[in-house]
């Protein structure tokens, strides 16, 4: 009988450890609206060259601040993709979606082109119940260079890492809602 008790104990283990291990993967959700279409006749042109994050982001875990001072990054709540790419991607459909007659691309489009560079400082869930977006963007508009701060805090109304992913995809697109504002201001 106690030949059998480490291999138990061993199963009982290795089971326990396992059931812990389960991943959760997170994508920011793409807005809805209709097709775009790429004609450009006299309209205008827009290159998002790049969102970038600081290394505590760039991980594959969703960072949650316990305090003033402190940040975790989750080992099982995980970004599918990485956030800078999905960051870009959402900020291109946003953008497109509220920018009409432009065309907004993630890829270079022409001589003619404004070129818009997005860095994200902060894009996280907070212990009180906030979710943060930050950071600051940079356009350049016909050679004139625009630079705008932002710093969205928006309450989560339910618990939980699919709430706050859901809440930090409403700030960013509130985000895009102010920079597609500023844009359409451009003379």
């Amino acid at each position: 009988m106690k030949k059998w008790l480490p291999v138990a104990m061993a199963l009982l283990l290795s089971a326990c450890s396992s059931s812990g291990d389960n991943k959760t993967y997170y994508q920011l959700p793409l807005p809805q609206g209709g097709a775009q279409t790429t004609a450009n006749q006299g309209g205008r042109m827009l290159w998002v060259e790049q969102v970038t994050i600081p290394d505590y982001l760039a991980g594959n875990g969703v960072v949650y601040q316990t305090s003033d001072v402190q940040y975790v990054i989750a080992n099982n709540n995980l970004w599918a993709s990485p956030l800078d790419q999905q960051l870009r991607t959402t900020l291109v459909a946003n953008l497109s979606n509220q920018l009409p007659g432009w065309v907004v691309a993630s890829q270079p489009l022409g001589s003619d082109q404004d070129t818009l560079n997005v860095s994200v400082s902060g894009f996280h869930g907070r212990y009180d119940g906030t979710v943060i977006v930050s950071g600051e963007w940079l356009l350049n508009h016909q050679g004139q260079l625009i630079k705008r701060p932002f710093h969205i805090e928006v309450k989560q109304q339910q618990d939980g890492y699919d709430a706050m992913v859901k809440v930090l995809a409403q700030a960013w697109a509130q985000e895009a809602a102010s920079i597609a504002q500023s844009l359409n201001r451009l003379p």
